[in-house]
């Protein structure tokens, strides 16, 4: 009983959210040391395309570890895939930590890249499928509430450590980077692998112990509920089976297409609403616009992105996915638009050669904190909107036959535009100036638009309810008045209590926590 109480949905997303920490530490590993001279004076100080590399080889990285995602993912279990994702982070601490140049810098980059791929791909895949459905959202805001946590820690890290007159400013907190991977190792050992992916392959047994675990406080096999949703999932496996469809072709059937291009332009989107510029390149954004202490204001950024991921994390299965995204890319696009304005009206060119950034701010305090504080307004926004649910929506929208395929290419495109805008922003903040904001805002704007005629609502349904909300025949925005019947499963499960219905795969009538 004790074991049963301290390994929970809760717990256990918690901890594998470990992946998300190493996300958050990429993150900062970059924003924390660009502004350091240790960190120009040994790298040569890059600018433009050259920063742009260093900065964009993580997503480059993260690109081939997104898409090798779904094979692992299918093929080993979501958790072994993890792991697979940890190591490779470990690996890719210890070269950047012991770079003797950009190239190797690079290099390092891009082996820690493929776990952060593999890992953004398959965590929400694996919170999804053992999360209830009321919660769901929640739990898989336990992975971007991680990465808040990773972007902060590791940015204080380096901030203690600029202070360091020499290398070691920057080796450090690189090298620290490893110890949270290596407890995600060990600790998943611990964790069941998803009762969804047990079904997949045939181990029923198993997958209805992990599902009774996670459900249930004794772990009773012969709940209702546990059963009701024990046969959701028997059923849907047991349709795409007898479809006999190849999982590739279905991927890109008209039933299913709809939906990955749908989950690809969220994570795009994501991307595109600017939040680069603001966490990869925040020191460079507010040096131009005339702010002191860019390092104490950045710090405060990376907190309150960490402070509003929580109103998420209680409330995202309340207030819905379409809400957020349409509310986040409005105001999103309203912030980049005062960022432009102010600096095309206050700012001239920059008088220092060789500096990230060709236009700046001079002597005017005032627009200084309006463009801080805007700032600030663009990143709680977005923390509370677009962040967690670009990552919560992917996994619960693909049937299980192909979600982690799905789910491999909506994360790869997310990191195949983290990758473009990684290597271009520095070179836009030096050609496009102010501009550069604007296109931001535009960006956001057309979000706005994408999401408002063809997001469907997705909160509190079941993972196996999704060919529902898109093959209803109406308009997909339509969902959002509620479709169908959402208490399906606790319907199901008085059936199922009443004897009415059984399953293919009769579970054995015994206790098993």
């Amino acid at each position: 009983m004790p074991m049963v109480r301290l390994l929970n949905v809760y717990t256990i997303s918690t901890f594998v959210a470990l992946a998300g920490l190493l996300f958050g530490f990429d993150i900062s590993s970059i924003s924390g040391v660009v502004g350091t001279d240790q960190y120009k004076n040994f790298f040569g100080n890059p600018l433009g395309t050259r920063q742009g590399g260093i900065t964009s080889a993580m997503a480059a990285g993260s690109v081939v570890g997104a898409l090798s995602s779904s094979y692992l993912g299918d093929k080993f279990s979501r958790k072994i895939a993890i792991q697979c994702g940890a190591t490779f982070w470990c690996l890719g601490a210890a070269i950047q930590s012991a770079s003797n140049g950009v190239m190797m810098l690079i290099a390092g980059r891009l082996v820690s890249g493929l776990c952060i791929g593999l890992t953004s791909a398959l965590v929400p895949i694996y919170q999804s499928e053992i999360a209830p459905r009321k919660i769901r959202g929640r739990i898989v805001v336990f992975q971007i509430f991680a990465i808040t946590w990773g972007i902060m820690i590791q940015y204080f890290i380096q901030y203690g450590c600029s202070f360091i007159d020499s290398e070691a400013a920057f080796r450090i907190p690189w090298a620290i980077q490893a110890i949270p991977a290596i407890f995600l190792i060990i600790g998943l050992f611990w964790l069941p692998r998803s009762p969804r992916w047990l079904a997949s392959v045939d181990r029923w047994d198993d997958a209805l112990r992990v599902l009774a675990f996670l459900r249930s406080a004794v772990g009773d096999i012969n709940d209702p509920l546990v059963l009701a949703e024990y046969k959701e999932i028997e059923d849907q496996i047991w349709t795409e089976r007898e479809e006999h469809s190849n999982s590739y072709r279905e991927l890109f059937s008209r039933k299913i297409r709809k939906r990955l291009f749908l989950s690809m332009a969220i994570q795009m989107w994501s991307q595109l609403s600017g939040m680069n510029v603001m966490m990869y390149y925040i020191v460079y954004v507010l040096k131009s616009a005339g702010v002191a202490n860019t390092t104490l204001a950045s710090s405060i950024q990376y907190v309150i992105n960490l402070v509003m991921t929580i109103p998420c994390l209680i409330w995202t299965d309340k207030w819905g996915r379409r809400p957020s995204l349409l509310i986040g890319a409005i105001f999103m696009s309203i912030w980049f638009f005062v960022i432009g304005g102010l600096l095309l009206q206050y700012g001239e060119p920059n008088p220092v050669a060789n500096e990230p950034y060709t236009w700046v701010i001079h002597d005017n305090p005032a627009v200084s904190r309006t463009i801080l504080a805007t700032s600030y307004l663009a990143v709680g926004t977005f923390a509370v909107a677009w962040a967690p649910i670009s990552w919560i929506y992917p996994p619960e929208v693909a049937p299980l036959r192909v979600r982690a395929k799905s789910v491999s290419l909506a994360t790869a495109a997310n990191w195949a535009t983290n990758f473009a805008l990684g290597f271009a922003v520095p070179p836009l903040l030096r050609s496009m100036k102010w501009g550069m904001f604007f296109l931001f805002a535009l960006f956001n704007i057309a979000a706005f638009i994408h999401v408002l005629v063809a997001v469907p609502e997705t909160k509190q349904r079941t993972l196996e309810e999704m060919d529902e909300i898109f093959e209803h025949g109406k308009p997909l925005w339509k969902s959002f008045t509620g479709i169908g019947d959402t208490n399906k499963l606790d319907k199901l499960a008085r059936e199922i209590e009443l004897g009415l219905l059984t399953n293919r795969h009769s579970p054995v009538h015994k206790h098993d926590g």
